[in-house]
């Protein structure tokens, strides 16, 4: 994979073989995602809000079509601003909110990095680089299974930083300050062969979760996601992983980040009064009208909406003896 900040889908394609179509899929519906925005419907009837994202329409000469916000031109950025409250934040600001996080887990400030003001005025990092030392009854695999969730992610600048959402700038691996970069970064410092590297970053993967609205933006934080797993891999042992773990990665990013409305926990319009019609025995037709009590009285445990599947790794599913129970993410709200 070629390092860069837009990650190509006709590379996924050529070079990693079903990928794409793992990163499209969701499993709540299963189906693909699909767009969740008007940006895209002047080029026709399939980039419509309501139609799925295939292969097809992302990939050969449509293969510049989805591209991360900071290349959207400024009229998209303020639309996308206006109508979805779309607003990306920077990376300092990224590193500094997670950094609050990590001072609370490890119980000290600044284990990973120093926050620093630059002489221009500018806010970025310093990184430490001295191995991360854990306090007394808490390791390093007890950090990579700490669940950290970014809501409403975008291309989820919060989860892997490789790079800077609102300038462009590409952020090389050591420097990276995501929740997943972090995570990744401890396996690094305490693995040394592929397989238990492999088996941890798994299971750094599985804990890491996030959900999105629109369809574009999730593909993205999908991608970003995957192209971490590969050029982490890459650095600490100078070849990319096999396909069939790249595949495995792409499986869990597919369930772990999800798209969601988060103020419903439903696929994005599932939900709200309906009309259905339908024609009885005696070949009349019969109109009903049903009412989302959910939205009627703000009760998120009540949305006659598709309610959005999640999986909890920790656990089997009864039915299957797979690893990986299904549950709905609206279920583990108090």
């Amino acid at each position: 994979m070629k390092i860069g900040i837009d990650i190509l889908e006709n590379e996924i394609v050529q070079q990693y073989p079903e990928v794409l179509d793992i990163l499209i899929r969701d499993h709540t519906s299963q189906k693909n995602i699909f767009w969740a925005t008007d940006n895209y419907e002047h080029l026709g009837n399939r980039y419509k809000y309501n139609a799925p994202i295939t292969p097809d329409l992302i990939t050969g000469d449509n293969g510049d079509i989805i591209t991360p916000r900071v290349h959207k031109d400024q009229v998209l950025q303020r639309a996308r601003a206006k109508e979805m409250a779309e607003v990306f934040t920077p990376s300092w600001i990224c590193n500094a909110q997670n950094n609050l996080i990590d001072d609370a887990w490890f119980g000290v400030k600044g284990v990973f990095n120093q926050e620093i003001t630059n002489s221009d005025g500018t806010k970025s990092w310093e990184v430490n680089s001295a191995k991360v030392q854990f306090p007394e009854g808490k390791t390093w695999k007890h950090y990579i299974r700490d669940k950290r969730l970014e809501v409403a992610c975008g291309e989820a600048p919060y989860i892997t930083s490789r790079y800077d959402s609102t300038t462009g700038e590409f952020i090389p691996v050591e420097e990276r300050i995501g929740i997943l970069d972090r995570k990744l970064r401890v396996i690094n410092e305490n693995v040394d062969t592929t397989g238990e590297w492999l088996k941890a970053a798994q299971t750094a993967y599985k804990n890491t979760y996030a959900f999105e609205w629109q369809g574009d933006s999730l593909l993205l934080a999908r991608e970003a996601m995957l192209a971490t797993f590969i050029e982490t891999y890459s650095e600490k042992f100078g070849k990319e992983p096999l396909l069939k773990s790249i595949q495995y990665i792409a499986y869990i990013i597919s369930w772990n980040v999800w798209q969601m409305d988060g103020l419903k926990g439903v696929i994005p319009n599932t939900c709200g009064h309906k009309t259905e019609v339908s024609v009885n025995l005696f070949g009349e037709k019969e109109t009903k009208y049903s009412f989302c009590e959910g939205c009627e009285k703000g009760n998120i445990k009540r949305h006659n909406g598709i309610y959005c599947l999640i999986k909890d790794w920790s656990n089997k599913d009864l039915k299957t003896g797979k690893t990986g129970r299904k549950i709905r993410f609206v279920d583990l709200l108090k």
